[in-house]
């Protein structure tokens, strides 16, 4: 069987299992720092770390190429750490595991990290190079784009000195991305009453798992199941016919990614367990029925456990479920300028209780600002409605698209002359960088592209090997044909 090691392009591939080795989820990138510092200064290149862990590397113009436009070449060093529940792995020590199968390289039982990983081993491989042409060249690799573009909001303006920044960020080979949608994270907290549980009580823990999650942005057009969602339809029909009261709940993981599981523990008069577990069973039913084509793998588990000392009073529930019941949640618009283009989105992303507090953190993106503006809002009032606080924050903007753009003529024209055949032109509704640093750097004429990658945010993520050559070799030949400075 084919391993890593012999994949090609070979350049590519061995910079990206240098990467799987080294634990590199966001906000915890000091190590990848510390490598990538390394490997920039090992190839005698001028190689800066900024304030907040932005690793910038210059490679000078090879001869002749000197009076081109300098290109910076851009990717994120963090990863979305995500595994499966029987996946014993911890993203801060171990390494990522890959193998290949029917042509794609995949992880065992968690995320991949070929978004933005393989994007770094690409930008590695040019600084590498001795036999490519180009211009002068900038490789930025920020940190924690994937919970709060940190870096792209921190780097310094008039830091870098190139005209071209080429994203390697993007997800379908043999497509151009010229715009992205922005984003606002949107929290609420509800402070609950408690009462002590009655004696003729019995308790259940809750698992609902087996969803396949991903990209809150990518993978939100699928129309797969939320488990916040699912289980708080559960918790509220079930809380209506029984008189379940739920004791905590522990659902999703990140804002970026559609939450694959959720956890609760409820309590139930004794007389009703019968006709709960006989309910749970006709409510998988109903989600197989709706879901069953999308998320073949849905599991609704009950597990008696431990009587809890505590439970949410009626009304402190009744005011959650109601809240999470209203809260949009998936796609909301597709766009009127791009055909099968997701325009606004809202992915309800984790919903966990602390001591008497539940605390709820969702996302909202948009091609169009006012539009994720007004939907951050109207979920703000959901909130707040039902005696919740609610902010929203980490506000960031979406890149507007710029069709006249002189650097997608000539990646147009390489591609069909080296393809025979005309690029996309394509905008994504997820978060790039290239908004927050266009407006960092409004000189910039940007673009974003990459190879085929699969279900990021998820351990179901996996990279398509044979479009990494496709993406590789069009780097090479865009670098070569970067035009003259003016």
């Amino acid at each position: 069987m084919k391993t890593i090691h012999d994949l090609d392009p070979k350049n590519v591939f061995e910079n990206f299992y240098s990467l799987t080795q080294i634990p590199h989820p966001s906000k915890k990138e000091a190590k990848m720092i510390a490598f990538l510092k390394e490997f920039g200064e090992n190839l005698g290149l001028e190689t800066i770390v900024d304030k907040v862990g932005n690793v910038i590397i210059r490679k000078p113009a090879t001869p002749g190429f000197e009076d081109r436009m300098g290109v910076v070449l851009q990717a994120h060093i963090d990863m979305v750490p995500q595994k499966n529940e029987d996946t014993k792995h911890d993203f801060e020590k171990d390494p990522i595991e890959t193998y290949v199968e029917d042509g794609w390289l995949k992880a065992k039982g968690t995320t991949l990290g070929a978004d933005n990983g393989v994007g770094v081993a690409a930008a590695m491989a040019v600084l590498q190079a001795t036999d490519i042409e180009h211009g002068p060249i900038e490789v930025l690799l920020t940190v924690d784009e994937e919970t709060g573009m940190t870096g792209a909001n921190e780097l310094e303006p008039g830091l870098l000195k190139g005209d071209i920044l080429l994203n390697l960020d993007s997800e379908d080979e043999g497509e151009l991305y010229v715009g992205c949608a922005g984003g606002v994270d949107t929290t609420a907290e509800f402070i609950v009453s408690k009462e002590v549980v009655p004696s003729n009580y019995v308790a259940y823990r809750i698992a609902i798992k087996g969803l396949k999650g991903g990209h809150s942005g990518i993978d939100i057009i699928l129309g797969r199941a939320n488990a916040n969602k699912l289980m708080n339809t559960l918790l509220l029909m079930t809380a209506e016919k029984f008189g379940v009261h739920l004791s905590d709940i522990n659902g999703g993981s990140l804002r970026n990614a559609i939450p694959r599981e959720s956890f609760a523990t409820v309590v139930l008069p004794t007389e009703k367990e019968e006709d709960f577990n006989a309910f749970a069973m006709e409510y998988t039913t109903i989600v197989k029925e709706e879901f069953g084509k999308i998320e073949p793998d849905f599991q609704l588990v009950l597990t008696k456990s431990e009587l809890p000392k505590k439970m949410l009073s009626t009304a402190s529930q009744d005011a959650l479920y109601e809240a999470i019941a209203k809260c949009p949640n998936g796609v909301i618009a597709m766009s009127t300028d791009f055909e099968g283009v997701v325009e606004t989105s809202s992915n309800l992303a984790i919903v966990k209780s602390e001591g008497d507090k539940i605390q709820i953190a969702s996302l909202q993106r948009s091609l169009v600002d006012a539009s994720k503006e007004k939907l951050a809002a109207q979920i703000r009032k959901v909130f707040t409605d039902a005696s919740a606080t609610s902010e929203s924050s980490g506000d960031y903007p979406g890149w507007k698209p710029n069709i006249d753009s002189p650097i997608l003529k000539t990646m147009k024209e390489v591609y069909n002359n080296k393809y025979g055949r005309v690029p996309k032109i394509m905008v994504i509704h997820a978060g790039l960088e290239c908004g927050i640093l266009g407006a960092k750097y409004p000189n910039w004429d940007m673009i974003s592209f990459g190879p085929t990658l699969r279900h990021p945010h998820s351990p179901d993520e996996k990279l398509k090997i044979d479009t990494v050559q496709l993406f590789w070799d069009f780097l090479v030949e865009t670098l070569k044909f970067i035009p003259a400075k003016g």
